[in-house]
């Protein structure tokens, strides 16, 4: 880990754990009293309460990472987006693409309202796993038999959601690396099916799912299609906590659901069709430098983030001077001991968080050459 970056980790880190860990507890207290009662309710005041946690990670990509993001869509589908409940489809391209879309989200007002359908092993991880799931974030752990049943349980619930939500689904199931591409491409190339350059095969029984699911409280699906700024390096999270910036470029088209077609293989069929549309899109800017003829939307950057990141702040500052005042932890051996034993402990966790997003960490494909068995990546 580079010297500034593990500077500004440790007082980052112990202001997004603690505050997280408040969050948590008030979570479960919240979910104790009032989801029994009302389901509705519960998400209202955990809306609140996740935002005031997540515009930490808000504050992280616009003021200390400084990511650009530029957004291209027409001007209509824009004033519609956090007024309608709308399922998000993307290429899964980069270690923080998903911070992108908690952006995105921010900018139109259903930060708290946002989920995704996300593999299991991430709602342990501390704080912010835990609060994907008070969010009602859909974990699977990529068996199909036991999948589709939690699937299609998590989406029943959202039925009655008493705000505008956004339901994110990376239909290609992993993130893009060179290694998944190859493997794609000759998947491709044994099923006479297009070689794709720039996205990976999309496995589709999610999405047919998803779909069948949600289709009659769902009005829009928003195409999304993301990739880094020709000649910036890829975000990623270390880069955002070194303070280095990067580009981004994200088209959102939205289609109306009642448009999709309604038979489990033709949803799948539109769904390979949209990504080969992607990829023929990345693959136009990777030779023109026309990335999108849509219009470009000015997204500016969130002041409430770095309000929310002074109160925090302030809040913490205070309670731990008065704990070390009251405790006069900081005048014995043990309790310096002990205050060293928890930075530590804020690093590792910091650690774990950082490392869960690279791309390198992502679900590995493990494709054999035989065809049957590589059929796994339509799946």
């Amino acid at each position: 880990m580079a010297f500034p970056a593990a500077v500004f980790i440790l007082p980052a880190g112990t202001l997004f754990i603690l505050s997280g860990l408040i969050v948590n507890a008030i979570q479960i207290v919240v979910f104790i009293l009032f989801r029994p009662i009302s389901r509705n309710l519960f998400r209202r005041i955990n809306n609140v309460l996740t935002q005031s946690l997540w515009l930490e990670l808000i504050f992280l990509i616009d003021w200390w990472g400084a990511i650009k993001i530029e957004l291209h869509m027409d001007s209509e589908s824009r004033q519609l987006m956090g007024k309608e409940n709308a399922l998000l489809l993307c290429n899964h391209r980069s270690d923080i693409d998903w911070l992108i879309g908690f952006a995105l989200a921010q900018r139109s007002g259903c930060l708290g309202s946002s989920l995704a359908i996300m593999k299991k092993e991430l709602k342990y991880l501390p704080v912010i796993g835990w609060s994907m799931w008070f969010c009602d974030f859909i974990f699977l752990e990529r068996e199909w038999a036991k999948d589709e049943r939690t699937l299609s349980s998590g989406l029943k619930q959202l039925e009655n959601s008493p705000l505008p939500f956004w339901l994110a689904l990376f239909v290609e199931g992993t993130r893009f690396t060179p290694d998944k591409l190859l493997a794609a491409q000759a998947f491709a190339a044994s099923r006479g099916l297009p070689i794709p350059k720039n996205v990976l095969i999309p496995r589709t029984k999610g999405i047919v799912c998803v779909v069948e699911n949600i289709r009659s409280f769902t009005p829009a699906v928003y195409d999304c299609t993301y990739s880094v700024k020709k000649g910036d390096t890829p975000p990623t999270m270390l880069r955002l906590f070194k303070g280095q910036s990067s580009s981004v470029k994200l088209q959102i088209q939205r289609l109306k659901m009642e448009d999709l077609p309604h038979t489990p293989n033709e949803i799948a069929e539109w769904c390979k069709d949209l990504f080969i549309s992607k990829d023929a899109m990345l693959e136009r800017y990777n030779t023109t430098d026309v990335f999108s003829d849509a219009e470009l939307q000015d997204l500016g950057r969130s002041k409430k983030s770095i309000f929310v990141v002074l109160c925090w702040t302030c809040l913490l500052g205070f309670l731990l001077y008065e704990f070390f005042k009251s405790t006069k932890l900081l005048s014995t051996w043990e309790g310096i001991l002990c205050t060293v034993l928890f930075f530590v402990v804020v690093t590792l966790v910091m650690e774990l968080l950082i490392h869960s997003t690279q791309s390198e960490r992502s679900t590995r494909m493990n494709l054999p050459t035989q065809d049957p068995l590589r059929q796994k990546l339509l799946q």
